[in-house]
């Protein structure tokens, strides 16, 4: 498959691959890239968001997409809905993906009510498609704003990811309408424990979109599987709280790059 994805890569050391959620692209991290210039990060566009042409398909499409352009031997770190592209990645390719950060991200975005599962509300989803053939800056940054609630600093990190992520182009129809099927029926629960490589969740007590419900029914019983919870966090934990999330993540990485 030919498609061009746009990746930005800076600094120097352990090779990072960094995605992004949603409605965004990869500007999103550019307030990061001092903090982590000491290791050589890929700054991806998801297909058909930001810079990267689209492509046809669905989740195991764009992790092949992504793969085939990212070193093998890099530690994988997806926020929201990159953390499903990356989870992915790490279970399909376990010898090229060495670690595995998870931000903001659930392996069911989906509210299961039948099994108790907490997550989106169906209806909210769809109010989003709906509204995607209507008016696609207004839906995206609806869901910017959604992002940010609960943080104590609301209103400067919508203000923020308004800014950076407006500094690319919008995102494709295609991409978003692919983006919000994945979130509606990608389930990787089942498949978590076949996970081997260090994991580190990061969330955000306070998401709006991943229910503090969720992290204690992810499989933990793996000693190379670890949490950091920031309680005053929302969606967004690397804008609104980045000195506590550049902490935690930094001394992850210490522990895992040998």
């Amino acid at each position: 498959m030919s498609s061009s994805l746009h990746i930005e890569s800076i600094g120097q050391g352990q090779e990072l691959v960094i995605l992004h959620g949603w409605g965004v692209n990869s500007s999103v991290f550019t307030p990061l890239h001092a903090s982590l210039s000491q290791y050589r990060v890929h700054y991806v566009d998801l297909p058909g968001f930001g810079h990267s042409d689209a492509i046809d398909g669905d989740l195991d499409d764009w992790v092949d997409a992504i793969i085939n352009q990212v070193p093998n031997t890099a530690i994988w770190i997806g926020w929201s809905l990159g953390g499903l592209v990356a989870t992915k990645a790490a279970l399909r390719f376990p010898e090229q993906v060495k670690g595995l950060v998870t931000i903001a991200s659930s392996p069911c975005f989906m509210a299961r009510e039948d099994e108790s599962w907490p997550g989106i509300p169906p209806q909210v989803l769809s109010q989003f498609s709906t509204q995607l053939q209507q008016n696609i800056g207004k839906t995206v940054e609806r869901f910017l704003a959604i992002q940010a609630m609960g943080s104590a600093t609301a209103k400067e990190d919508i203000k923020q990811l308004k800014e950076l992520v407006l500094s690319r182009p919008l995102p494709k129809d295609s991409a978003l309408a692919q983006g919000l099927e994945m979130l509606e029926n990608i389930d990787l629960r089942a498949q978590l424990p076949q996970i081997e490589q260090p994991w580190l969740r990061i969330w955000g007590r306070l998401d709006g979109l991943v229910p503090r419900r969720v992290p204690p029914l992810m499989p933990n019983q793996q000693v190379h599987f670890s949490d950091l919870i920031l309680p005053k966090a929302s969606h967004a934990p690397f804008l609104s709280h980045r000195d506590e999330f550049l902490a935690g993540l930094n001394d992850w990485l210490d522990k895992v790059i040998t």
